[in-house]
């Protein structure tokens, strides 16, 4: 998703211990196959789980990120992560849209099971597409049905910047990217930028 500024809190002691294990990965580009793989549904919450979540995170925000799916760190598996600035989850008067939630959010086997009519677009970005950015429409509300770490169910209603954020990252894990929704004009636009992004990442992984 979009690159974010922000200030993330700093562990000490025993966290800043646990921390380190934690592993910042490489981010998959586009032309890498593996962006393209549905993820095969998590039956299995355990120690395992929780180690791919944690270096999402990690790695999320090492790349200033605001969400990472599993396959850009080269997991076929449905689990992503966001996590943003509180000034980023405000309305037009200031009033936060999700007050509710708490960051960073893990969701797994995630599932949109409702989407309002009302949408907008604006502009995405996406860490696995560097300096390539377009509009991008989607809807402003979603309600999610999700498991986190330790396999509880939720059901949440996602509203503005959360929304779009979800939207984008469970996207992801169905092998679904922005450039998809982008508007036959601006993929013409970027054609040629994308045609040698795929070819530089083809290159690097025979």
């Amino acid at each position: 998703m979009l690159s974010v500024q922000g200030n993330y809190p700093q562990e000490e002691g025993a966290g800043a211990s646990q921390r380190k294990r934690i592993m910042k990965l490489a981010i998959r580009m586009y032309g890498d196959p593996i962006l393209r793989e549905k993820g095969t549904q998590i039956e299995q919450f355990d120690d395992e789980t929780r180690k791919v979540a944690e270096n999402l995170i990690e790695t999320m925000r090492g790349a200033r990120g605001v969400g990472l799916a599993a396959q850009q760190i080269g997991e076929t598996i449905p689990m992503c992560v966001i996590e943003y600035l509180q000034e980023q989850d405000v309305d037009e008067c200031g009033d936060r849209l999700n007050p509710d939630i708490t960051m960073p959010l893990v969701l797994i086997n995630p599932e949109i099971i409702d989407a309002s009519v009302e949408a907008d677009s604006q502009t995405e970005g996406c860490l696995s597409f560097p300096d390539i950015e377009g509009s991008i429409k989607r809807s402003a509300e979603v309600t999610v049905r999700f498991q986190d770490v330790t396999g509880e169910q939720h059901e949440l209603r996602f509203r503005g910047f959360l929304a779009r954020v979800a939207q984008h990252e469970i996207d992801h894990l169905n092998g679904v990217l922005f450039i998809d929704h982008m508007t036959p004009v601006r993929r013409i636009a970027l054609s040629g930028r994308l045609k040698r992004m795929r070819k530089e990442t083809q290159a690097r992984l025979v």
